[in-house]
């Protein structure tokens, strides 16, 4: 299978028809997962932790949106038998959370990618923010990929939500520390320069711009680590109200 890391924005991103279609499109070109492993920014927990492996209730994290956001459903099946797989392989301690379901970082985007919700899913907690634990931490899950699972980091290429003006609309332009942290990213990527995307923080044109805090970069450093540093190339290009959609595919 191919390593995933895609831009899963706020919950009104679901609204953009051209986004929910780039995904749509995006999924259309994978091979069927048999199951898959969601490592996103907004569940950062240590030690690592594992989501429910049974069908419960959304985490609906995030405040001050319309009703309707709180009413979607995504009801995939648990993957009990990944959660064994992935303790197994990640050689370090392991907790369970069975009453904790699937965040927006998880399910907003799987909902476009696989609407039937038909495909089981894990979701594994980022034990910290750092770039070579949890580039190690998707060395290890690499075997996976061995057995139909589909591992997808979810995030965002730019993220300093300080710096968005949501009265411009969408399609504005992007500020330079935006478009220039989006270039270098998606260079770097293309190259597979792993030890530049590593360092970002004094690498990376505008980083702390960009990445105020990191959450929503790091899970692409378990993706790059289940890749095999593998050179990644580009799905999903664009800004929205100023931020990075990018989301790339390694293999």
């Amino acid at each position: 299978m191919p390593v995933l890391y895609l831009g899963h924005g706020a919950p009104p991103l679901a609204d953009d028809e051209r986004w929910t279609g780039e995904l749509r499109s995006w999924s259309a070109t994978l091979p069927r997962p048999g199951s898959i492993l969601v490592v996103s920014a907004h569940w950062e927990n240590d030690p690592l932790t594992l989501g429910a492996t049974t069908t419960v209730p959304l985490t609906y994290d995030f405040r001050g949106f319309p009703r309707r956001y709180y009413e979607v459903t995504y009801d995939a099946p648990g993957a009990p038998e990944l959660a064994r797989e992935v303790a197994g392989l990640v050689g370090r301690p392991v907790a369970r959370d069975e009453a904790r379901g699937l965040d927006h970082g998880a399910y907003v985007p799987l909902k476009e990618m696989f609407p039937e919700a038909d495909v089981p899913v894990l979701q594994m907690s980022m034990p910290s923010l750092d770039p070579r634990e949890l580039f190690d931490v998707g060395r290890r899950l690499a075997p996976l990929r061995e057995q139909g699972v589909l591992i997808v980091g979810s995030g965002f290429m730019t993220h300093n939500l300080s710096c968005v003006d949501m009265s411009v609309g969408p399609d504005c332009a992007p500020p330079s520390w935006s478009a220039e942290f989006d270039d270098w990213a998606g260079r770097a990527l293309a190259a597979g320069d792993v030890d530049a995307v590593l360092d970002f923080e004094r690498k990376a044109p505008a980083a702390g711009v960009a990445h105020p805090r990191t959450e929503h970069f790091a899970p692409l450093f378990v993706s790059l680590g289940a890749s095999a540093a593998q050179e990644a190339t580009t799905t999903v290009e664009g800004f929205w109200y100023g931020l990075s959609k990018r989301s790339v595919q390694f293999a």
